[in-house]
């Protein structure tokens, strides 16, 4: 058993989409989460400022002690998973390879849908993983800009975000399945299943919260431990999503990265 916590890290609030899912399988292990807000949006940076903001991230996770990381993060994944891999002995853990391993274990699952920011989309990230460990799939992709932006504001549910989906989706080809490929995107998911009912929604988050449960070695807490969420910057909307989206109030600390 290792009591140490889970380290966690988005550029805001999407990353909660993840915890959210890791609570609720893995309810007893402590989670430090990060959310990088003085630096959002990630999606639409260089890779080489990724990559920095990334290792700012993850040394401020490692002086808390953590276990494992989790880039909560499509972007950061996307441009900056394998080069940190190669920097840091911790396990660190993006939401590509789990997701892409529950894939493989559907068959008929081969016209997928991807949808993620700019930086994500023009990486070719999802498809280069997936073609290359998937025969005869195929992968349509579509960068959505605006959704991230419009969850960080809380804009999930009105008329705007409506109009601005049915928008980004009107191109897909049939699909089987569309991978949410940003954390900020499972806040649309009813809107985004209405507007696809007949295609699997796929939430990486909950593909990671899996892949921890069997793959890290968890604590023997016998109660829920109290977790840490820190904001690299306090003045943004953080509060009033989270609340909506877990249903409970959080306490919020200032992380100076």
């Amino acid at each position: 058993m290792d009591n140490r916590p889970i380290g966690m890290f988005d550029s805001g609030v999407g990353g909660l989409t993840v915890y959210k899912e890791i609570k609720e399988l893995v309810p007893n292990e402590k989670i430090i989460y990060l959310g990088d807000t003085k630096n959002f949006p990630y999606g639409s940076k260089s890779k080489q400022s990724i990559i920095e903001l990334s290792k700012k991230n993850i040394d401020f996770l490692l002086d808390k002690n953590v276990k494992t990381i989790v880039i909560a993060c499509g972007t950061a994944t996307s441009q900056a998973l394998e080069e940190v891999k190669n920097i840091y002995k911790v396990p660190i853990i993006g939401i590509i390879q789990p997701t892409i391993e529950y894939i493989k274990n559907k068959k008929s699952l081969k016209n997928i849908g991807v949808i993620a920011t700019r930086g994500t989309i023009r990486s070719n990230s999802w498809e280069i993983n997936l073609k290359n460990q998937i025969k005869d799939i195929n992968v349509y992709n579509k960068e959505c800009p605006l959704l991230a932006p419009m969850a960080e504001e809380g804009w999930v549910d009105n008329e705007i975000a409506h109009l601005t989906i049915k928008e980004y989706l009107k191109d897909f080809p049939k699909l089987e399945a569309l991978i949410l490929g940003c954390t900020h995107y499972p806040l649309f998911k009813k809107i985004i299943e209405k507007e696809m009912p007949n295609t699997e929604i796929i939430n990486t988050g909950e593909k990671i919260a899996k892949y921890i449960k069997s793959n890290i070695d968890l604590s023997g807490n016998k109660e829920k431990s109290k977790d840490e969420i820190y904001l690299t910057d306090t003045e943004c909307n953080f509060i009033n999503v989270s609340h909506k989206l877990l249903k409970e109030n959080i306490e919020i600390m200032k992380g100076n990265v």
